[in-house]
């Protein structure tokens, strides 16, 4: 199932400067596996050794948090959108 993929700044450099790109799988998980299988590297800069979405990067499918969903077993279906967001720390200074 091809679904389209955002990729933040950050990791474009995995992607060739690519900022959408395209991959496939039935779930969150298959797709990370897809986009490895592209664009090596990819895949441990989104999860950790655990084997889990790392804490820093947000993933949202059709701008759902995941977090919220079924992690990287969220269901993916054709012509959804995956949104790889790293997290922005910091606050307002006193």
């Amino acid at each position: 199932m091809p679904v389209t993929v955002r990729i933040p700044t950050p990791l474009r450099k995995l992607t060739q400067e690519q900022d959408v790109v395209d991959a496939s799988g039935a779930t969150l998980a298959a797709v990370v596996v897809d986009l490895e299988a592209s664009y090596p590297g990819l895949q441990d800069r989104l999860i950790d050794e655990t084997g889990e979405i790392r804490r820093f990067v947000n993933v949202f499918v059709n701008g759902e948090d995941v977090r919220f969903l079924d992690g990287l077993g969220t269901a993916i279906g054709e012509g959804d959108e995956v949104s790889i967001v790293p997290a922005v720390a910091g606050g307002a200074r006193p």
